[in-house]
């Protein structure tokens, strides 16, 4: 028995474990929002194929970002609009709700008017859903066993495009692209508690597992903002092949994989050095990274090419390219994880 193979049954036994829980790849599901289809693929995790798909019924805007619920039940869909961030076009102001056993949509909220709701957060310690909701510079709070809105977080900045929560759901940390800062959120107390200038411009973001950094894009030179959330400035950059975009650290934490549109790869940073180890070649147009819970694969939206790579990620074993691609739907963007 070769050394991967023993380590896959060794790994293997010990997630078998946790899949009494039902966290394991066997019955679930991913979920894949394609803009171009306007529509939410289901991929049976198990057997890496499009099984099922929902369509929004939002003729003209369409969403962007998808989260499912913690018991892999419900997914919250925001509806964005017609076009990118701070570009002109119609602008959504509702959300849908979907119900992933029976694939239906089942309920709606509305913001009460257009605010180009764009991605939603789950806080498994309080148990809200915050949406971002750029037109008022803030992050809307819902109760989502009402589908209420309960309240508003400002954050003091315009096109505050995506969301990221520290693991106890104390601060929330926003990317705001045009001005090219990130908002630090006091979530409890419903307050901006600072603005960090980063760059011109800035996309997407991500914190890494112990919570002492934070991740974001610079769009205007070929680099990652490396951010400490203690200082709450920016401590570093990690220099990459190409603008990034989505981040994800690894479920050990060592690693942090950053999708490079450009130049088609994902690139993996070691995060004791902050430096590029190496990179995957991915298809055209990376654009969000989502780590399955056991930490064996990482789920990459390829946009333009509308497939899903699935990239093998066990361990010190890991072979690090794509064991899978996934054919999904046109424009491939947001990911989420339904057990």
């Amino acid at each position: 028995m070769t050394k991967r193979v023993g380590l896959r049954l060794v790994f293997g036994a010990a997630w078998m474990g946790l899949c009494v829980a039902g966290a394991c790849a066997q019955g679930s599901e991913l979920l894949v929002v394609n803009q171009g289809d306007s529509d939410v693929s289901f991929v049976d995790a198990a057997t890496a194929r499009q099984v099922a798909t929902v369509a929004e019924g939002t003729p003209g805007i369409h969403g962007h970002e998808i989260a499912v619920s913690a018991d892999g039940r419900t997914a919250y869909l925001p509806i964005y609009g017609s076009s990118g961030v701070g570009k002109p076009g119609l602008s959504g102001r509702t959300m849908l709700v979907i119900d992933v056993p029976s694939r239906k949509v089942v309920g709606k909220v509305d913001f009460g008017h257009e605010v180009r709701p764009h991605q939603p957060v789950l806080d498994p310690a309080s148990g809200l859903l915050y949406v971002t909701t750029e037109l008022d510079e803030s992050v809307t709070v819902i109760d989502p066993r009402t589908l209420k809105i309960v309240g508003a977080v400002p954050t003091g900045q315009e096109e505050s495009h995506m969301l990221v929560l520290s693991h106890d759901g104390r601060l929330g940390y926003t990317a705001n692209v045009g001005p090219g800062t990130v908002s630090v959120l006091d979530m409890a107390e419903r307050k901006t508690v600072a603005v960090i200038p980063v760059s011109r411009t800035v996309q997407r973001i991500s914190i890494s597992n112990d919570d002492m950094l934070v991740f974001t894009s610079d769009q205007a030179k070929p680099r990652l903002a490396v951010i400490d959330t203690g200082t709450k400035t920016v401590k570093g950059w990690v220099e990459l092949p190409g603008l990034g975009y989505g981040t994800a650290s690894t479920r050990d934490g060592r690693w942090l994989l950053v999708a490079v549109p450009g130049a088609k790869v994902v690139a993996v940073v070691d995060l004791s050095s902050m430096k590029v180890a190496r990179t995957i070649a991915v298809p055209a147009m990376p654009q969000e990274i989502l780590v399955r819970p056991d930490g064996l694969v990482a789920y990459v939206s390829c946009n333009t090419s509308g497939k899903v790579a699935a990239i093998d990620l066990l361990g010190e074993m890991a072979q690090w390219k794509v064991e899978s691609l996934i054919a999904t739907g046109k424009l491939a963007d947001g990911l989420g994880w339904a057990r």
